[in-house]
């Protein structure tokens, strides 16, 4: 494990921490001494990335939770906190990508579930670790202490992001959530950011592709391209890229940031991606 040990004593919620991006997170708090509550919908996926904490020798909870479902979340901030310890650091992503095509074949269905995992579940989320955050901020005299959030957004959440409106849409009000709950809280010593991802080597991304290719009538191979032309670095980022500015921002070192959509994207540019 690592050395210096940021985290020691901290513990952390990682929301969709059995893969991808959320796996990246929940491992590198761990790294640095953090208690890590790893969120998955499945036994399979909560249990193996918390095998691969306490394998590294680092201390994790399992956890399974839909973060659409209240009583899931409130269930899972109180097995975090009985197990673990007050809640430090809340990480919010859990997400799913939704569909691709044209807004005007986008079922209702598809919509709602797009915005109940990653609008409304960060929602939830916030809500009930805020209650034990709110509570501390009134018996310590250190706002460090009292809580950091950290949303896991997109570049799709700033941008026109055609063929993927719901995705787009929940991501843009994930910011303003963000952004909001960072006014209120902030005079709390409570920070709020949010992260967003351009391009990130994952499964979700892989799938994105394959979905874009049948809906555009291109190959997977031209639409990966596409994606990497209109980055800076000109190349697919990797997850724990994103890692290591999440543990930044619930860092000392960030002490004095919130309310912010900070991009990790490779320097994304806002055109056309079709």
């Amino acid at each position: 494990m690592n050395s210096e040990r940021r985290f020691k004593g901290q513990v952390i919620v990682v929301t969709g921490a059995s893969r991808g991006i959320g796996r990246s997170i929940a491992l590198a708090f761990a790294e640095e001494g953090a208690a890590v509550a790893v969120v998955s919908t499945t036994t399979k996926g909560s249990q193996a990335a918390a095998d691969e904490i306490t394998a590294r020798g680092g201390r994790a909870l399992p956890v399974v939770a839909d973060v659409c479902r209240e009583a899931d979340v409130t269930r899972m901030v109180a097995q975090a906190e009985e197990s673990l310890g007050p809640v430090r650091v809340l990480v919010n992503n859990a997400g799913i990508g939704g569909p691709t095509g044209p807004l005007a074949k986008v079922s209702l269905d598809e919509w709602e579930r797009v915005l109940a995992v990653n609008l409304t579940g960060a929602f939830l989320c916030c809500r009930e670790v805020l209650k034990g955050m709110l509570t501390r901020t009134r018996s310590t005299t250190t706002p460090a202490a009292a809580g950091c959030i950290i949303n896991i957004g997109s570049m799709a959440g700033k941008i026109a992001y055609p063929q993927r409106t719901p995705y787009a849409s929940s991501k843009w009000g994930l910011i303003g959530l963000t952004k909001s709950l960072a006014e209120e809280v902030g005079r709390l010593g409570i920070r709020v950011n949010c992260i967003c991802p351009g391009p990130i080597q994952t499964d979700l991304l892989e799938s994105v592709f394959q979905a874009r290719a049948a809906a555009t009538g291109v190959t997977a191979e031209k639409i990966r391209d596409k994606y990497v032309s209109v980055t800076m670095l000109k190349r697919i980022l990797a997850p724990d890229e994103v890692a290591a500015m999440t543990l930044f921002l619930a860092s000392d070192a960030a002490s004095g940031v919130t309310g912010q959509a900070i991009d990790v994207s490779g320097g994304w540019a806002d055109v056309d991606r079709e």
